[in-house]
């Protein structure tokens, strides 16, 4: 009897009681899915805050929301959020139901981007086609959508390029207005003209000038190779943060399983010690 209650004493100490690592792995997993929560919630709050800002709610937007970038972001706060809140709440609570749902949608996400990388690397030459059509159509909707906008001035702002493909891509010279024969103040080489204050109309009539007078004027460059370039120049840098972020969402998996393992086996005990 004395020998089968100390081989019982020593399995309980091994099952019934979390181990200091067990604690740790807990709040550990805890912790960073809170923090991706509070991310998720900024992210779903500026997109909501978009949307609102340009009334795409009103009734003669509504019908064009579903091409509003801001959506985007709507949609990825909110998966992120509630990814990361049934974490964050499975692993406090120690529930489960939420931590396996948490695990599984992981492994779908990891599922996901690890065919998108092979379908992306797999069709280079297309996905260079679709990313043309996409800027085409950003330069015929420039003055209509702010999203738009913003994202084609930060791109040729930073990447010191004009157009998709060259700068003469943009308002032709039936345009009305100022606009003909121009280009965004983005395009420009110095907008601020040696000044402080920006100058929106210095792409005026650029297109009109010849290569070299307009060479010092604006960028001639298109985008689309400058975004190429950018790519094979940062390649390494993209691919290592491809592995870590990659990497992370395995070790979570491994983490999640590691605790739903412990709490199964603390549960498992209590039931059986109660139960006798």
């Amino acid at each position: 009897m004395s020998l089968l209650f100390w081989s019982e004493s020593s399995v309980c100490v091994g099952i019934c009681h979390y181990s200091l690592m067990d604690y740790f792995l807990k709040y550990f997993l805890f912790l960073c899915n809170l923090v991706f929560t509070v991310l998720g919630l900024v992210v779903l709050g500026l997109g909501m805050w978009g949307l609102i800002s340009k009334e795409s709610f009103a009734q003669e937007k509504i019908g064009s929301i579903g091409t509003d970038p801001m959506l985007m972001f709507v949609m990825l706060g909110f998966v992120l959020t509630m990814l990361c809140l049934s974490g964050c709440v499975g692993a406090l609570r120690e529930n489960c139901c939420l931590l396996k749902l948490f695990s599984a949608a992981v492994l779908v996400l990891i599922t996901i981007q690890v065919v998108v990388a092979i379908i992306a690397y797999s069709l280079q030459d297309q996905i260079g086609g679709y990313l043309r059509s996409g800027m085409l159509a950003a330069m015929v909707h420039y003055q209509d959508d702010l999203d738009l906008r913003f994202i084609t001035d930060e791109i040729q702002s930073n990447l010191q390029c004009c157009g998709c493909d060259c700068h003469d891509q943009y308002y032709n010279c039936s345009a009305p207005g100022v606009l003909a024969c121009g280009v965004p103040a983005t395009c420009c080489v110095d907008p601020l003209e040696n000044g402080t204050v920006w100058n929106s109309q210095c792409g005026v009539g650029a297109q009109l000038l010849d290569e070299f007078t307009a060479q010092s004027v604006i960028f001639l460059g298109g985008c689309l190779g400058g975004i190429s370039r950018w790519i094979k120049q940062h390649e390494g840098v993209i691919g290592t943060v491809a592995i870590i972020v990659l990497g992370v969402q395995i070790l979570t998996v491994f983490i999640t399983t590691r605790l739903l393992d412990s709490i199964q086996q603390h549960k498992a005990y209590l039931h059986y010690n109660m139960g006798g």
